[in-house]
């Protein structure tokens, strides 16, 4: 089985995660992940499908149609040979909305070998002091070997500095 990571935009409407679905699932595709969201009248995302090695290239034919609905990429997804287990960590962050605080965690956690594996942020009114709140939810794997202490103290010492709350938790 060929793995294809498709990614997806287009003017949010009813209907895209279906077009996207009928084609996948005409040309003997499995949707097996995905994350879709939308945001600013867009409808983006990234789909993981599984789909015989044959009909591959005739799968990715049948998306460039959906431009009309939707703009797919198709991307050749990685080889899932095994490789020593990251420790997982969760961190979550709330703080004044600012900017350069993605860039700021971000740089941590590359410093620290860190892989991003989920994202989510989001901004809201602050409710009882006025302004905006910014809010970050990250899933990471910290790689064997590397000192999760030391990336947490990295991470707490730039809470300091940002004025922001920063939990981490690993498991």
């Amino acid at each position: 089985m060929a793995t294809l990571v498709l990614t997806v935009i287009g003017d949010d409407r009813a209907g895209l995660v279906n077009a996207l679905a009928d084609a996948v699932s005409a040309h003997g595709g499995n949707w097996e992940r995905s994350q879709l969201a939308e945001l600013a009248g867009k409808f983006a995302g990234i789909v993981l499908v599984s789909v015989p090695d044959e009909r591959a290239d005739e799968l990715s034919a049948a998306l460039q149609p959906l431009a009309g609905l939707l703009e797919v990429s198709v991307h050749p997804g990685a080889s899932t040979d095994a490789a020593p287990a990251d420790t997982q960590v969760q961190v979550d962050l709330i703080g004044n909305d600012h900017p350069g605080i993605v860039r700021d965690v971000s740089g941590v956690l590359a410093r620290h070998g860190v892989s991003i594996d989920r994202l989510i942020t989001e901004t809201r009114e602050a409710p009882m002091a006025g302004g905006l709140l910014f809010e970050a939810h990250l899933t990471a794997g910290v790689p064997v070997g590397q000192d999760l202490g030391a990336l947490q103290a990295d991470l707490e010492r730039l809470a300091t500095e940002l004025v922001v709350d920063i939990t981490v938790a690993a498991g």
